[in-house]
């Protein structure tokens, strides 16, 4: 067995994967041990190992949980865990795993600050650092114990020589009194104002979950915005859309954002927002768009992110002048970077997100043209053992929708794929999707590659200013088709999208027709009729139709 710290391998002469049996295993103890309390030490991280376990094994389809204690002691202010079990055993196998480890466990680490255990099947670590990326899913309130007052001393005899002195005392204490009592009064409205953006963030009804102290470190005062965007100047707009404008602003420390400013009659509200902080405060990746803080004031709803100084993919891709900037090493950088940020968010990220509305203009591009995935105010949060769920809400752009979505308002990560592969196959192009933003000036690009595609003709369909080896290109339209297919089942996974575009020594298999649910001669405002209900589709219900960054 070799192990590092983020991952081990272990090989063996003889058959193992069929087996549950985690030996041999190995713990590793830290050499320091706890000089306060040790008992409490180890009684809170017993605790701790067994809230991560009954949470990888019922909250987790990858059998693995982390965890921390905070406010845990002077000395140890936060004690953190992980637990993890291999995915190929089951729900009860990965539950006998843990807890005979967790056993084995405290016969060796009892009263150490940190330690590992790793087995074949199965791994547990606790450490007074953090040890793993992003936010914990277990958290324990180990507060401190309150201390015990100190006796009052003995009282002192006062002569009448210093009644005077006593007198001055008396005012200078009085006065600094009153100013603590002033200042605390005036930090509680501060802190009233403040945390009633939070109240409002954490008082909307829906399944996502946030702690305090997340919220907290991502609201922005409202005085703050408005001095950073010049009071909303006209000069730093730079975009409009249904929800509301975006402006270019400049924090104090220097640092370049874009402020989303909702209007009052949007239908994006208080729901949406919370829904779009917690999932991007979750997620960390390059290619994903990064929140800066929010702010929710009265009647103001704002949220700033990173500045993305190119603004978004369609002021390029289609624009015929400015397309020209997008060579193929580019357009390669772009659809590898978008292909790599929708795998973090399915498979690789703690929570299986689906975007729902992955399109052109929700594609971010920075100083050096690379990608960033932005928009998740449609995003949503799969639960353990989901693959597909259900909204009566059909929301987002028409032309990129997977057709169960469209028709039946089912979504999962392959309506994700759907989209992907219509943005890939309009950077091939060149050309908009019919029903994308201007259904008046788009065309059906899925039927006409198909066509093509059957004909032996797909090169006809590739942007005419590329200049590239022709069987890249064929491969890319390929791998695009595959993204189409009508049958969800037959569209790939992001990761398996990720090694076909990783290069050419993987087979692609051949694609069937794409979903046609777009009807020649069909305008973007069509209704699409359910066996069950009509749906009335919005060209674009949830983000801002000429977003510059976001």
């Amino acid at each position: 067995m070799m192990w590092y710290n983020k991952c081990y391998m272990y090989f063996s002469s003889k058959y193992f994967l069929s087996s549950v049996a985690n030996s041999p295993k190995k713990t590793l103890t830290n050499y320091y041990n706890v000089t306060v309390d040790p008992a409490r030490f180890d009684q809170a991280v017993a605790q701790l190992m067994s809230d991560m376990k009954s949470w990888a094994v019922n909250n987790s389809t990858k059998f693995f949980a982390t965890g921390e204690v905070t406010n845990f002691s002077i000395e140890f202010s936060t004690i953190y865990g992980l637990v993890q079990c291999t995915p190929d055993m089951t729900k009860s196998q990965c539950q006998s795993c843990l807890e005979d480890l967790i056993d084995h466990f405290f016969e060796r680490a009892r009263g150490r600050i940190g330690a590992r255990t790793i087995g074949i099947h199965c791994n547990i670590r606790y450490e007074t650092y953090t040890f793993y990326e992003g936010p914990a899913m277990v958290q324990i309130d180990g507060t401190i114990p309150s201390q015990s007052t100190a006796p009052p001393p003995h009282p002192v005899p006062v002569n009448k020589g210093s009644m005077k002195k006593s007198k001055v005392i008396l005012v200078i204490t009085l006065a600094v009194v009153a100013a603590s009592l002033s200042l605390a009064i005036f930090s509680f409205c501060l802190f009233k104002k403040r945390s009633h953006g939070r109240k409002i963030f954490l008082s909307e009804n829906d399944n996502s979950k946030m702690n305090m102290e997340n919220v907290d470190s991502f609201l922005i005062d409202f005085s703050t915005l408005k001095a950073a965007t010049l009071n909303f100047n006209e000069s730093n707009k730079l975009g409009e859309g249904g929800f509301g404008t975006v402006y270019k602003g400049i924090l104090p420390n220097g640092q370049e954002i874009a402020v989303k400013r909702l209007s009052q009659n949007s239908g994006q509200g208080v729901k949406e927002l919370k829904n779009e902080l917690v999932l991007v405060a979750k997620l960390e990746h390059k290619n994903l768009v990064q929140v800066v803080g929010v702010c929710l004031e009265g009647q103001e709803k704002l949220l700033a992110y990173e500045f993305v100084p190119n603004r978004s993919l369609d002021t390029f891709l289609f624009d015929n002048e400015r397309r020209q900037e997008l060579d193929w090493q580019k357009r390669q950088r772009i659809i590898n970077g978008v292909a790599r940020g929708l795998q973090y968010m399915h498979e690789d990220s703690q929570l299986t997100i689906v975007h729902r509305d992955l399109k052109a203009s929700n594609i971010l591009l920075d100083s050096d043209m690379n990608p960033k995935i932005s928009d998740f105010g449609l995003a949503r949060l799969f639960q353990v053992d989901q693959t597909a769920h259900a909204t009566s809400r059909v929301v987002g752009t028409y032309g990129y929708m997977a057709p169960e979505y469209a028709m039946h308002g089912l979504y999962s990560i392959k309506s994700d794929v759907f989209s992907f592969g219509v943005l890939l196959l309009e950077i091939l192009t060149g050309r908009r999707n019919r029903g994308s933003i201007d259904g008046e000036h788009g065309e059906d690009i899925l039927s006409s590659t198909w066509e093509h595609w059957i004909a032996g003709t797909i090169t006809d369909t590739m942007d005419p200013l590329l200049d590239c080896p022709m069987n890249e290109v064929i491969r890319h339209m390929q791998i695009g088709l595959l993204c189409v297919q009508e049958d969800p089942m037959d569209r790939p996974c992001m990761s398996e999208v990720v090694i076909m575009l990783s290069g050419n020594t993987i087979s692609l298999e051949a694609p069937s027709k794409p979903a046609f649910y777009l009807r020649r001669g069909g305008g973007s405002n069509s209704q699409i009729v359910s066996d069950d209900r009509s749906l009335q589709m919005s060209q674009n219900d949830i983000s801002i139709a000429q977003l510059g960054a976001r």
